[in-house]
């Protein structure tokens, strides 16, 4: 029995190393090599390689999913990605009533995050990381005139929103991992996702301990009702804010 869980929980932390690092050689390698003298918006180059290593999670999760031999229709994706109506899993009935428990999962995301990003902040390692954060790495610094009527940047948070809550995070982590971890973690599963999640962040590596509160917040729900769309809606609720202000921003 321990060699079958060994090998399924290595398999699990193996293709959380594959997207991991490369965003952490794309955010903090090329994107400073690519930013030019003087440009002042680097942050979009940031965004860019983040918005790029994205989309590598989508080309590994199809990799996975063809190892696995899952077919690529949408019945068999449904299954597999739990992409299927929540249920009670007592019955094994549809239980629609779970998308009523998205605000308050999105809530306690949103301040739980928020209370654990002020603790740490307050302590000398995390006021320590937040020093050595550099200026770009921040999406408030796209908050300037330069950004004014720059559709492109509007254009850049719709393609990145699309690989952030569609086809990049959300497929790979909650498609593709949180079955694979509850076939070897059991009932555990939704921590487990929870942390490789956000301990993948390295793009916002001051933010990782608030992050376990939201990413947490996405798995739970997913496994209980064992349907990834609530894990959709409830990450992409962040979504509408971002297009939403940076709409308002290059306007």
């Amino acid at each position: 029995m321990r060699g079958p869980l060994l090998r399924r929980s290595a398999t699990i932390l193996l293709i959380w190393l594959a997207v991991t690092a490369p965003m952490a050689v794309l955010v903090w390698g090329v994107a400073p090599r690519l930013m030019a003298p003087g440009d002042p918006m680097p942050g979009l180059v940031f965004w860019a390689m983040i918005v790029i290593g994205m989309a590598w999670q989508m080309v590994l999760a199809l990799i996975v999913l063809r190892l696995e031999g899952v077919p690529f229709r949408w019945a068999d994706l449904r299954r597999r990605l739990w992409l299927t109506t929540p249920v009670w899993r007592a019955t094994g009935r549809p239980f629609v009533a779970a998308f009523l428990l998205v605000p308050a999962f999105v809530a306690i995301g949103f301040f739980g995050d928020d209370a654990v990003t002020r603790w740490f902040e307050a302590t000398d390692v995390g006021q320590q990381l937040a020093d050595a954060v550099p200026g770009f790495a921040f999406i408030e610094g796209l908050a300037t005139p330069q950004a004014r009527g720059r559709w492109d940047i509007l254009a850049l948070a719709v393609v990145s929103c699309l690989f952030n809550y569609g086809l990049g995070e959300a497929l790979l982590f909650h498609g593709v991992l949180l079955p694979r971890m509850e076939r070897a973690w059991g009932r555990w599963a939704w921590l487990g996702n929870g942390l490789l999640f956000s301990a993948y962040h390295v793009h916002k590596f001051w933010l990782m301990p608030g992050l376990v509160i939201s990413s947490l917040c996405y798995s739970l729900p997913a496994q209980v009702f064992r349907s990834n769309w609530l894990a959709i809606v409830i990450h992409g609720l962040e979504g509408v804010v971002l297009l939403v202000a940076v709409f308002l921003i290059v306007r």
